[in-house]
């Protein structure tokens, strides 16, 4: 009856970084909300020429799109001049909409893994990882970050060591600049207020909900309360999907060379050929 559909994205963390915008910028805060603005009125104007051609949902009738109610008119928020929104708004009172709701970003787990992107709208939650397959496990930089430690010629075994000794942190390695830094925080370094309001930024464009994870390493019950609040004030659906927290302690790194770690040594060949294809 209804014909709800759901849209999401995977890789905003990867986008932010090959515009070389860190996660809690002006200009990533601003992408973020020209994406998702972008996507519903896409996802719109698609269902409006549908229903065009095959006619409106059976339920539509007296629905609030049916009165030319759109999700951002929901949230009091005024969209961009980007898109031509009135137009659209006539067009759809005209011809109505195929699909009762659009826009659902998910948590895209597996598929975000197969394409070689970042889940969802997150930030990354590390920088190295474990990834396990048939033939056994083996250790994955991330992409981005290791094609700029070697153009700045600083990737070698000793800061192959460091970062994985730093649980895929790379803001206590004195090496690194400071701009790269940034552009490279973690969602465990990352403020959550600037996840909620990102999440809140985009939801005038959801018409369905988000799965907007929360990330707090020493979870309580008046950090929990506290985030919940703040995102149920900001007019979240979904104020949490999950709470990502650590365990309380770290596994013993068998595998680090502790001097590999202190004294500087050769670049990793064969890492540098893979970047460089």
């Amino acid at each position: 009856r209804h014909r709800p559909i759901g849209i999401g994205v995977q890789g905003l963390a990867d986008a932010f970084i090959l515009m070389r915008q860190a996660f809690e910028s002006k200009e990533a805060k601003q992408l973020n909300k020209d994406i998702f603005e972008t996507i519903y009125y896409a996802a719109l104007t698609a269902s409006k020429d549908l229903a065009i051609e095959k006619g409106t949902y059976e339920s539509y009738k007296g629905s609030p799109v049916s009165k030319g109610i759109l999700q951002f008119d929901m949230w009091n928020v005024k969209p961009s001049d980007r898109w031509e929104w009135d137009l659209l708004r006539e067009e759809i009172q005209k011809n109505g909409v195929r699909n009762s709701l659009l826009v659902a970003p998910m948590p895209t787990a597996s598929t975000a893994q197969i394409l070689g992107n970042n889940e969802c709208f997150e930030p990354y939650t590390s920088n190295i990882y474990t990834r396990r397959v048939l033939s056994g496990e083996f250790i994955i930089v991330n992409k981005h970050l290791l094609r700029d430690l070697v153009k700045l010629g600083i990737w070698d075994d000793r800061l192959k060591n460091k970062l994985m000794s730093s649980n895929g942190s790379i803001q206590n390695i004195d090496e690194i600049p400071e701009n790269i830094k940034n552009l490279y925080k973690t969602a465990w370094e990352i403020s959550q207020k600037v996840l909620l309001d990102m999440a809140a930024d985009r939801g005038a464009f959801i018409d369905q909900s988000q799965s907007l994870n929360i990330f707090m390493e020493n979870a309580n019950f008046a950090k929990l309360t506290s985030m919940h609040f703040y995102g149920w004030k900001a007019g979240l659906k979904t104020g949490m999907y999950y709470l990502r927290t650590k365990s309380a302690t770290d596994a013993i790194k068998f595998t680090l060379d502790k001097e590999a770690m202190s004294e500087p040594t050769a670049k990793v060949e064969e890492v540098v050929e893979v970047v460089k294809k």
